[in-house]
């Protein structure tokens, strides 16, 4: 399932530890070459354990209770500091790369310590590779059968997608730092330092672009996956005393919590007590296969046909 509770804040912390090390590795690196692609990944890394931290602050406040102001909970917290992080901290170090780099073409300058600069960016992916790999190994439980686009694309987890694009995008932005510093040097062109520098901000930039949008998603509100979906409907139909499903709407309100509503044709002979005992029975089936699945609201109705929705055609 591309779902999950409590999966990846170890992958965060992982990433925020890794990027720290890594911003100070290449702040020294910048302060000791000068070059420019250094000082763009400094940026990025920063940028980076800045992101972690805000991740780290939406899974902490969207453990809240619930309240009168905010009776469904604090769940979107984690969408919305995901969103932060994604429309904010990835644009301004893409801005920042994307000048630098326009810059450093137009005035480039030599590197110095060619060696130093490239000992720091073997450090740096070497790092990076550790934060990316926890970041794939939480994610698989979760991934299932998914193509990795797939799973970013439909992930209810906001914390693993921009982990595992922060890193991969981290380890790129490293090789084209390496690269490019290796260029200038070797052929005396340190115009492709500035070269370096603008693929960063550009890469950057795309990768705050995917974000914004999948992020925006989850914060406007997505239903349940399909293969949830497809495990809600079994579990209605096979309820007793369900007699048709009339109608379903799913949203999340949270990574780990999914609102549920649905009218249902019970059987016509249930007492008031035994129509009760159904709709719990309904309540009870559905979380047994979609642990998540809460709150639940079950409206007991008569099926109109031309309103009527069939399980397995279109759920709404």
């Amino acid at each position: 399932m591309a779902v999950g509770g409590e999966h990846g804040s170890k992958a965060v912390v992982a990433a925020l530890i890794g990027n720290t090390g890594i911003a100070i590795a290449k702040f020294i690196g910048f302060g000791i070459t000068r070059s420019s692609s250094m000082l763009a990944e400094s940026i990025h890394s920063v940028a980076d354990a800045g992101n972690q931290g805000l991740l780290l602050l939406g899974g902490r406040q969207a453990k809240k209770e619930a309240d009168d102001e905010h009776q469904f909970g604090y769940g979107r917290e984690r969408y919305f500091w995901s969103f932060v992080v994604a429309l904010i901290l990835f644009t301004l170090g893409s801005a920042f790369a994307v000048f630098e780099g326009i810059d450093k073409i137009r005035h480039p300058h030599e590197i110095d310590n060619f060696g130093v600069a490239l000992v720091i960016l073997g450090f740096g992916i070497c790092l990076e590779a550790w934060s990316f790999r926890t970041a794939i190994v939480e994610s698989i439980p979760l991934k299932g059968d998914l193509s990795w686009w797939q799973f970013i694309r439909r992930s209810r987890t906001p914390e693993l997608p921009v982990v595992l694009l922060e890193d991969l995008g981290a380890q790129i932005g490293l090789v084209i730092a390496f690269v490019a510093i290796l260029i200038s040097e070797v052929f005396d062109a340190p115009i492709w330092d500035g070269i370096g520098t603008l693929s960063i901000g550009l890469l950057l930039g795309v990768i705050a672009i995917i974000l914004v949008i999948e992020m925006r998603s989850l914060l406007i509100g997505e239903g349940a996956t399909e293969r949830d979906m497809d495990k809600i409907l079994a579990a209605i139909d096979d309820a007793p005393g369900v007699d048709h499903l009339i109608h379903i709407k799913t949203q999340h309100i949270g990574p780990d919590e999914l609102l549920i509503g649905a009218k249902i044709e019970f059987d016509n002979d249930l007492t008031v007590g035994e129509l009760a005992a159904a709709v719990n029975g309904v309540e009870e089936a559905i979380r047994a296969e979609v642990p998540y699945a809460r709150p639940i609201y079950i409206e007991p109705d008569l099926l109109r046909e031309e309103a009527a929705i069939r399980a397995g055609d279109d759920y709404g």
